[in-house]
């Protein structure tokens, strides 16, 4: 484009300033081609301009609140915060248009004198500057917004490209935007739009960043000082050239003075204001960084909502959402019990203690899937020589949102085995061979992968029981052998398939591996699985995926969607309730004794996976279920011998140190809450479909332990009793006679020793012995 076309364009736009509009511009455009000799292709170059400017809403930062609505963090691409026209002071909107425009009220979105004054000096000197309006200022930043905001850098080129032709195109768009907005509607985007800082973008994040106030309050110097700021932010800057500043920030003081805004005694008292009295910066800082001991959570919310399709097509889009769109992000996180769930486990185990050892906790509300706490012995960023235990991963969660690749749980998945073994017809009350003994290939059921079948001799760990005992028994002392038994006579598919469930699978994000190893844990999981697993126990078969968020609003207050928790019952109420009758006694008098609740009730699992090299304390009650893990978060490294926070502990097992953290956290997180029990389980979950004990006095031993035997039961000989049946019958047994006890239960037999003696003379005769039953004992 030659001067005489540009001129005579220029001159077409002064016209439609000042006059009709764009639409008129087929009617000017002869008239203008005829003055100034404009060929055809300055018309064509005209017509080609555009005319209609998109108003998306400009980049607003998204904040990230706790549950009580306090700040957990804020992110950005611009920090901005949008408000309206009368939530920014009359000083500040008069000191942008002195210094900026001051015919802005007055033209039609150019100012003709301005810009044919600029385009002389344009063409002679050859520069670009000069002559906008604050209208066709406003039309740049919507155009660079929008091309950052879309991620589209020829956009945002264009928009700032030193040319003519761009200068003509924000020209023809501030005319056809006035014909679309009233000047104040211009002015307060502007505002909420333009950078008054470094990084500080619309007036009401400056204000509160160089002043600690809202844009509202703004006073005259400091009006004046962000008004002037915009021109150049970094040279302007108050904070890194104060010199500057003053210089800037008294040049529109007079601006304003010589427009009549304000008088000359407000420019004194305004100017003699050093800028050092006027500043009271405040730093602002965004990310999960800011959230300190909620980081980890925080952390955890960002990758929820960067996963989530919901939130966007692509990755690039969720992000740009979260870094531009202005959205209210209110989460499940409890701060109260976040401080208590940090304060347990760094009271466990400090932070960069030296034994190295990590550990995490992570709370889930039964019922609702909600995330109460998330803590972990850790400062969240990248190791320093200061800080070496330092780290960005989320050893809470799986590895698809920041997490760990997993521990191995231990005998915590035994819950899962017991939970298969009373869906299968089982009960508390059955009794299984804890023998030490290797269980063959092929004694195996894993009907989905038989080549999964291998032989397997394991060992107890925290228990030295043998023989056979009652599976309540080898849930309370945790005893391998004995649920090496149980899901020996279990598909192992379908103790896999009731974990999934609730739920469970890989921190890896795959399904648990079925094998005869993995009834001790041998599977790797993260810690907030194993949380929302076992709050179906405390819920009574429900299962609620774990959420981190209630509700995002963006910048207009609208609702967006939120991930669904997605709740439904996965286990028949009763055998929840006989779940939770049976972990209850690991916490009374079992592997977990010493961490219980007082008098509330408490139920859980401890887990200790192979050598010592991750402890584990699965628990509930009806309103919270709390996952503790501890061990090497970079490996499986023994923890044996150890000192740990400065006590000495030769191994360290799931009720040794993870019990005892969830108790610390668990007591006081309960405070205040009501007193809530688990459900009474039915009978035939704890005994089974109870058999009548045969009636087989009078019987020799032999016989009698036949007839018991073939009705399912096992014997014992309990010694002689007296009774007028022949030395060496049956005289009573223990259950007695026509008792109802579980299949597999022992019943004791008692052997006539003949008649009693006879009375010596003067004492009574000896207490008659119960027809049926043991001396002394009851039916059972």
């Amino acid at each position: 484009m030659n001067p005489a076309q540009f001129l005579s364009l220029l001159l077409a736009f002064v016209l439609l300033a000042s006059g009709a509009g764009v639409l008129a511009a087929g009617l000017v455009m002869p008239a203008v081609a005829a003055v100034g000799g404009t060929t055809q292709t300055g018309v064509k170059i005209f017509d080609q301009l555009p005319d209609e400017l998109a108003l998306d809403p400009p980049s607003e930062q998204s904040v990230m609140l706790a549950s009580d609505g306090s700040l957990l963090a804020t992110f950005y691409a611009e920090n901005r915060i949008v408000v309206p026209l009368d939530a920014v002071s009359p000083y500040m909107r008069a000191a942008v248009i002195a210094v900026e425009d001051k015919r802005f009220y007055e033209h039609g979105g150019i100012d003709p004198e301005g810009m044919l004054r600029a385009t002389v000096n344009n063409l002679v000197e050859g520069s670009t500057q000069g002559g906008s309006t604050l209208t066709q200022q406003y039309v740049k930043n919507v155009l660079i917004e929008a091309g950052l905001r879309n991620g589209d850098e020829a956009a945002v080129a264009a928009a700032t490209e030193p040319s003519l032709g761009r200068k003509l195109r924000e020209a023809k768009l501030a005319i056809a935007l006035e014909q679309r907005m009233t000047k104040d509607q211009i002015l307060e985007g502007y505002l909420n739009i333009a950078q008054f800082g470094p990084s500080q973008y619309g007036v009401e994040v400056a204000s509160r960043y160089y002043f600690d106030t809202s844009a509202a309050d703004l006073n005259i110097e400091q009006s004046a000082m962000l008004a002037g700021i915009t021109q150049s932010p970094g040279r302007w800057d108050p904070v890194r050239n104060p010199e500057n500043a003053l210089t800037r920030r008294n040049t529109v003081l007079a601006l304003m003075r010589d427009q009549g805004v304000i008088t000359q005694e407000e420019f004194d008292a305004a100017s003699a204001v050093p800028i050092a009295d006027m500043l009271n910066v405040q730093p602002q800082s965004q990310g999960c960084q800011t959230a300190g001991i909620a980081a980890y959570f925080c952390d955890y919310v960002i990758k929820t909502i960067i996963n989530d399709p919901i939130y966007g097509a692509t990755e690039d889009d969720r992000r740009r959402l979260l870094l531009r769109g202005g959205l209210t992000i209110t989460t499940t996180l409890d701060p109260v019990k976040q401080q208590l769930a940090y304060d347990a486990v760094v009271g466990a185990i400090p932070i960069n203690d030296p034994s190295g050892i990590s550990n995490a906790i992570v709370t889930v509300e039964p019922g609702t899937g909600r995330i109460l706490t998330m803590a972990q012995n850790s400062n969240y960023g990248n190791a320093t020589p200061e800080s070496p235990r330092d780290t960005l991963v989320n050893w809470n969660t799986d590895e698809a949102y920041g997490g760990s690749s997993g521990f191995q749980t231990g005998s915590s998945f035994k819950a899962f085995v017991l939970t298969e073994w009373l869906r299968s017809g089982h009960s508390l009350n059955d009794r299984v061979d804890a023998t030490k003994r290797l269980f063959p290939r092929r004694s195996w059921n894993i009907s989905c992968a038989p080549e999964n079948r291998d032989d397997w001799n394991p060992k107890n760990a925290e228990s030295f029981a043998s023989g056979p005992m009652s599976v309540l028994d080898a849930t309370r002392e945790s005893v391998n052998t004995a649920y090496a038994a149980m899901a020996n006579q279990l598909d192992l598919c379908n103790i896999r398939a009731v974990a999934e469930s609730m739920g469970v699978h890989t921190a890896q994000g795959t399904q648990l591996n079925v094998n005869p190893s993995m009834v001790l844990g041998s599977n790797t999981i993260a810690p907030l699985t194993m949380a929302a697993a076992f709050a179906t126990y405390a819920s009574g078969g429900t299962y609620c995926a774990p959420v981190p968020i209630t509700s995002v609003q963006d910048t207009n207050g609208g609702e967006l969607p939120v991930p669904a928790s997605n709740c439904q019952q996965v286990l028949d109420p009763q055998i929840a309730a006989a779940q939770n009758y049976a972990l209850q006694q690991v916490v009374n008098n079992g592997t977990a004794r010493g961490s219980g609740l007082g008098d509330r009730p408490a139920a859980g699992k401890t887990g200790t996976a192979n050598e010592d090299w991750h402890a584990w304390f699965v628990g509930y009650t009806p309103q919270m279920s709390t996952a503790v893990w501890i061990g090497h978060s970079e490996g499986n490294i023994p923890m044996q011998r150890v000192t740990i926070n400065g006590r000495y502990y030769r191994y360290v097992y799931g009720g040794v140190l993870a019990a005892p953290t969830w108790a610390r956290f668990m007591r006081p997180a309960h405070e205040g809450l009501p007193v809530v029990g688990f459900t009474a389980p039915d009978d035939r979950f704890l005994y089974g479909d109870r058999k009548q004990v045969p009636n087989v006095v009078g019987q020799d031993l032999a016989s009698a332990q036949a007839e018991l035997e073939a009705a399912g039961f096992t014997t014992a000989v309990g010694g002689t009793v007296n009774s007028d049946l022949a030395e060496g019958l049956v005289a009573s047994t223990s259950p007695g006679a026509g008792s109802r006890v579980s299949p597999g239960s022992t019943i004791t037999i008692f052997l006539s020793g003949g008649p009693a003696p006879a009375p010596v003379d003067g004492q009574p005769d000896a207490a008659p012995g119960n027809s049926g039953n043991a001396p002394g004992r009851n039916g059972g």
